[in-house]
């Protein structure tokens, strides 16, 4: 008996003709940046507020929320505890773009 192999590539439509990402230059280019530092320095310390105070914990799939936005905001009423689902994404209209503010 012979069986036929199935091969898996890891082309597909969705990358086919896109160019590999370059992780070096995104990093250069914008995570390097001294304003991005300081607001990846303050949206750790908030989340290491709230880890003292309890709300939330290593490993729990939880992020913490800038209510305002201001990533540089860590007053205790602007932050909030949200679920990774509903803090990482956008209110879309009925066509999947995002909605105005």
């Amino acid at each position: 008996m012979s069986r036929n192999k199935v091969i898996k590539t890891s082309v597909t439509p969705s990358t086919l003709g896109k160019a590999k990402r370059n992780y070096r230059k995104e990093y250069d280019n914008y995570h390097a940046a001294p304003e991005q530092k300081k607001k990846r320095a303050s949206r750790n310390a908030a989340r290491g507020a709230l880890m003292t105070s309890g709300s939330v914990s290593k490993g729990d799939g939880k992020d913490v929320d800038h209510k305002n936005g201001n990533p540089m905001d860590n007053r205790g009423g602007n932050l909030a505890v949200k679920p990774k689902s509903r803090n990482r994404s956008f209110p879309r209209d009925k066509n999947a773009k995002k909605l105005r503010r």
